[in-house]
């Protein structure tokens, strides 16, 4: 956490003020008041989810605009700016910068809303693939982008209600997407912005982890299955009609 918050102190001119919950007990490597922004902490008396923990820092957010960043993305430069471009689209509902590996190739953060059949492929797959090319500086509309960094108008998140908590981990930054569609709010992927992540991918190797995404993988399809199934109409008529 604190190789990000030196990149925030380093690169971003936007005033910004950091909200960091700490959810297991630990003690911090780094002094929270030496940074140019406001550090505001919470440590929690008991873990809790991604989702609710994003909720209540919400809760402590003045700002007009609530960013979701895990702790492991680094920056080279101020993303912001681009973000804050991306979302005077009208119709925009999240902001999302493009996110590469610590190799510098591209990560397949921006997707399509899966289904059942889609997940099978990719579990069969060594490798999942990109599902968006990106071309040039011009902004992309996927389906869905994974919460490790997503720019939200708070005005916004507190009209859909945040994060759904009931999701623990795991697919909460795709039902925030498909409620926002649902509103026909849309995500923006902003090439202009670019940040870097070193994933964990904790659930190809913990079977507590794998658990957690099964459970929110068929909580999803539960939750959204009538709007995939209006999804697959429309498709099947635009394919008739063609």
């Amino acid at each position: 956490m604190h190789l990000l918050l030196r990149d925030l102190s380093l690169h971003s001119k936007t005033a910004i003020e950091v909200l960091l919950t700490v959810n297991v007990p630990e003690s911090l490597p780094f002094d929270p008041t030496r940074f140019k922004f406001p550090v505001r902490i919470t440590d929690n008396i008991k873990v809790r989810g991604f989702g609710a923990n994003h909720n209540a820092a919400f809760q402590r957010c003045k700002s007009k605009y609530f960013c979701v960043m895990n702790p492991d993305i680094r920056l080279e430069g101020d993303p912001f700016p681009a973000l804050f471009a991306c979302l005077e689209d009208s119709l925009a509902g999240i902001a999302a910068p493009m996110i590469l590996n610590p190799e510098g190739a591209i990560e397949d953060s921006a997707r399509r809303f899966p289904t059942p059949w889609t997940i099978v492929k990719k579990a069969l797959r060594s490798s999942p693939g990109i599902e968006y090319a990106v071309s040039g500086s011009e902004p992309l509309y996927p389906d869905w982008v994974a919460g490790m960094f997503m720019l939200i108008p708070s005005a916004l998140y507190a009209e859909i209600g945040g994060f759904d908590e009931r999701y623990f981990l795991y697919y909460e930054d795709v039902d925030l997407c498909a409620r926002l569609a649902s509103r026909d709010r849309r995500v923006v992927l902003c090439p202009g912005a670019i940040a870097v992540h070193n994933a964990r991918r904790q659930s190809r190797s913990s079977l507590r982890f794998l658990r957690l995404h099964f459970s929110s993988m068929l909580r999803f399809f539960l939750t959204h299955r009538a709007a995939h199934l209006q999804r697959l109409k429309r498709t099947h008529t635009g394919s008739r009609s063609a």
